[in-house]
């Protein structure tokens, strides 16, 4: 049987794996699945439809699968779902989706969410991310793997983040950052490529270099976006088949080249 304190309320419909800890004061909904050594701490509350995966933190005063906050959601069933390993600081949120988002908010693995981050409705999440102290991610937000958001920055609803991206303390992005980039500032812009990020993912030097001659083609040159992109593409050739494993610079070129919603941010002066 999983381990539930007696001051904690857990109803009758919820799954939970025996290896499971529930702490004081916690409050389990009907609909909550809860996977394999996760550890539920003192006052959280998880409800609505949320399916949380295995060896889990969860820290005091989170909350998970409550209504999201947002105008159009009118009471239809949606879902959270949470992977394996992750680590939801003191008083972070993370809200179900809605229908006009398709109904899933998704935290992939390995991800640390620091006390009062937000993951908003429809947003996804992918692995190995940091959403440091006080970050709110609004609803339709996308990070892809390795995403870091310093301290208190801030994410427009409907950006993406790409791989390995990396957001400084105070930014305020509203516009896509894309892979392997480095943004900051209010209104946020790119300030060149994460290369020490890469680094220490394991990409080679000529990867790296490949990165910033895309980066440079696109951001640096007296061309429109589209332009830049256009001949960035030209430089690299055909983009790779869907099967393939994609190079940096290809990954890049993808997300470059993909609809947005609210455009890539542009690179600063200097």
């Amino acid at each position: 049987m999983a381990k539930v304190h007696p001051t904690a309320i857990v109803h009758s419909g919820a799954e939970l794996a025996e290896t499971v800890e529930i702490g004081p004061h916690a409050v389990i909904g009907e609909h909550v699945r809860i996977g394999a050594d996760t550890t539920v701490g003192p006052s959280v509350v998880i409800d609505g439809h949320t399916a949380i995966g295995e060896r889990n933190r969860i820290f005091p005063f989170a909350s998970i699968g409550l209504e999201p906050q947002d105008r159009k959601y009118k009471g239809e069933t949606a879902y959270v779902e949470i992977g394996n390993d992750n680590l939801i600081r003191e008083s972070s949120t993370i809200q179900i989706g809605t229908e006009g988002g398709g109904l899933w908010t998704r935290v992939g693995n390995n991800n640390l969410l620091m006390t009062c981050s937000h993951v908003g409705h429809d947003s996804l999440v992918g692995d190995h991310c940091v959403i440091a102290n006080c970050v709110p991610l609004a609803g339709h937000v996308v990070l892809e793997d390795y995403v870091i958001l310093g301290g208190l920055s801030a994410v427009h609803q409907f950006c993406r983040l790409g791989a390995h991206s990396m957001a400084a303390a105070g930014s305020m992005v509203t516009m896509d950052v894309p892979p392997y980039c480095y943004a900051h500032g209010d209104h946020a812009r790119l300030r060149g490529i994460n290369s020490v990020g890469m680094s220490r993912r394991g990409y080679t030097p000529d990867q790296v270099r490949e990165v910033k001659r895309v980066y440079s083609k696109v951001f640096r040159k007296a061309l429109r976006f589209e332009d830049g992109v256009a001949a960035a593409r030209e430089m690299l050739g055909p983009p790779a088949d869907d099967g393939d494993e994609l190079a940096p610079s290809q990954h890049l070129m993808r997300f470059l080249e993909a609809p947005s919603n609210r455009g890539v941010a542009p690179a600063g002066r200097g």
